[in-house]
């Protein structure tokens, strides 16, 4: 009798712990849907008058543009800054570096299991299109490569445009890396496409990237 009451006690415990951790992961998961749509709408109004729109009010940051890949059917909105708020819930601009679209080497950084998680398949010759309220760009990858976290070559400025984007190295892994994985992208021949009329995307300088 009584082995089985501690079973039954077991049980009950193993069932409340699983519908906590149900009920935990629910939370973030509308969080997180939430806090993507307040992207989307601010995003929207930021392309239509080029003024920054915060998502919420206490956002520490706020989208400045769009990333995609056609060829792999990537849409990922670019927050301004590197912070942890920005990388939580997209693709960060990493301070210093060029803006998005501006002359020089604009640097994007992203979580390798999130925003970031399809650089894994980008290869040479992909095309990156990065829209702005002011303008809209395509860029051809040229190059890959894994460098040591402490290597800063990857920031540092460039005469042309130039697209680079940043998350950390192996994309299996679970725990804080020394390494980076670092995708570079030149202006393509064609410079920048016609005007279009944008719609806000769905679907997100720190050490945490």
């Amino acid at each position: 009798m009584r082995a089985r009451r501690l079973r039954l006690v077991g049980a009950v415990l193993l069932l409340g712990a699983g519908g906590a951790l149900l009920g935990h992961r629910g939370y973030v998961e509308a969080k997180a849907l939430l806090a993507g749509r307040l992207i989307d709408r601010a995003l929207a109004a930021h392309l239509r008058d080029g003024k920054p729109h915060r998502p919420w009010t206490w956002a520490d940051t706020y989208p400045i543009a769009i990333l995609e890949v056609e060829r792999l059917g990537i849409r990922r909105s670019v927050l301004a800054g590197a912070s942890g708020t920005s990388l939580a819930f997209g693709v960060g601009h990493i301070d210093g570096t060029a803006w998005p679209n501006a002359p020089g080497n604009c640097v994007l950084a992203g979580h390798r299991d999130r925003a970031f998680a399809f650089l894994e398949e980008v290869r040479p010759g992909d095309v990156l299109r990065l829209r702005t309220a002011g303008s809209d760009r395509e860029y051809v990858v040229d190059g890959t490569a894994v460098v040591a976290r402490t290597d800063t070559g990857a920031l540092q400025p460039a005469g042309n445009r130039r697209l680079t984007l940043l998350t950390c190295y192996p994309f299996s892994g679970l725990l804080r890396s020394p390494w980076r994985y670092v995708v570079t992208a030149s202006a393509a021949a064609h410079g920048e496409r016609a005007a279009i009329t944008i719609s806000s995307p769905t679907g997100t300088r720190s050490a945490g990237y």
